[in-house]
């Protein structure tokens, strides 16, 4: 694999997901993570979509994250054109995401997505998991797993209340 290949794809349905995809984008980087974002529409761009996710896995790519309001039907069509894991982010929308929530989580069988917490948490959260899944072959990415949970520990063990 080349140094700088993408190992994750985080794809959004509109540039206006950024505020939020940020947040995986960040999280990939503080482990470096290589990967590559993406705007593109379940609806808007389908044949866009659909080469991009049937070749990710030929380009060295091993997790795909995407995030979706409303109707959220990105991550199904992703899921639906690969092997890859599919992590979904619900983004706020209409009903404050718990339509986009219902939409990703309540994937027909078959073709499954897991699904993440709305927004921020879920974009962050998509990121850990991937890192995750990454760190199952990566010895050194597991440790900087191991590192960062043990910063989260030693964080809330030191706080203290006012």
């Amino acid at each position: 694999m080349a140094e700088n290949q993408p190992q994750v794809i985080v794809l959004m349905g509109s540039t206006s997901d950024w505020d939020v995809m940020q947040h995986a984008s960040q999280t990939l980087d503080r482990f470096g993570v290589p990967h590559q974002c993406r705007a593109l529409s379940a609806h808007r761009t389908p044949a866009a979509v659909m080469e991009l996710v049937s070749t990710a896995e030929g380009n060295g790519v091993e997790v795909i994250i995407a995030a979706a309001g409303g109707a959220a039907h990105l991550a199904g069509v992703v899921a639906a054109h690969t092997l890859l894991p599919v992590l979904g982010v619900p983004m706020a929308s209409v009903l404050n995401g718990l339509d986009s929530l219902l939409s990703t989580v309540q994937m027909p069988a078959g073709i499954p997505v897991g699904t993440l917490a709305i927004g921020k948490a879920g974009a962050t959260n998509a990121a850990l998991l991937a890192v995750a899944i990454l760190a199952r072959k990566n010895p050194e990415l597991r440790g900087k797993l191991q590192a960062f949970r043990e910063e989260q520990t030693e964080k809330v063990l030191n706080s203290t209340l006012p």
